[in-house]
């Protein structure tokens, strides 16, 4: 059996880590926002160390350093991963991967199910290629460019537009500002 994390020990102090699998996909989904770093640092430190992780700031480099070693489940990130075109989304893909979960291990992915998150990730690593989560990946990383027939092309063409993943759009606090500035013009104030 594994052993997961749970604790982070930080000189003298342990902290409880907040292992349930939903709790890292909520830090996933606030470190992709659109609030400042140091907003993104205090959430994922709440999130996961609860109270007491904010109310110990001399600790908290060193509670993020461990959240984001922990959220990458140990492994260190690999040159190439910022160049990856992202194919899965939690928020997004959920209702894929509770189904793929449910169709490969008949685990059911409800709100009182608990799975710490290493074991839920590994669990997603190792979905079988038959689930529905993995073929929709496998469309959205398809490349259309090797296909020569025009009438097959436009086929993968329509199934990529159908489970192509939204993007956000991101914007800068001096385009939020300027959006904020223009509505408060249009409104007459």
């Amino acid at each position: 059996m594994n052993s997961y994390p749970k604790f982070a020990q930080i000189k003298d102090r342990k902290y409880k880590i907040n292992t349930d699998f939903r709790v890292a996909i909520e830090c996933d989904k606030v470190a992709r926002s659109n609030v400042s770093e140091e907003e993104r640092a205090l959430a994922i430190i709440y999130l996961l160390f609860g109270d007491e992780g904010l109310k110990n700031s001399q600790d908290w480099n060193d509670l993020i350093s461990i959240a984001l070693k922990y959220l990458s489940c140990g492994k260190e990130k690999q040159e190439n991963d910022e160049e990856k075109e992202i194919d899965m989304d939690f928020e997004q893909d959920w209702e894929y991967i509770r189904t793929s979960f449910f169709y490969d291990y008949k685990v059911k992915l409800e709100q009182g199910t608990y799975m710490h998150w290493w074991e839920f990730y590994n669990l997603l690593c190792g979905l079988s290629d038959k689930c529905i989560l993995n073929r929709i990946r496998f469309i959205r990383d398809f490349d259309i460019e090797q296909i020569k027939d025009s009438k097959e092309k436009e086929k993968w063409i329509k199934q990529k537009e159908q489970v192509a993943l939204k993007k956000e759009i991101i914007k800068t606090s001096e385009e939020k500002r300027l959006d904020e500035l223009f509505e408060k013009q249009m409104r007459g104030g």
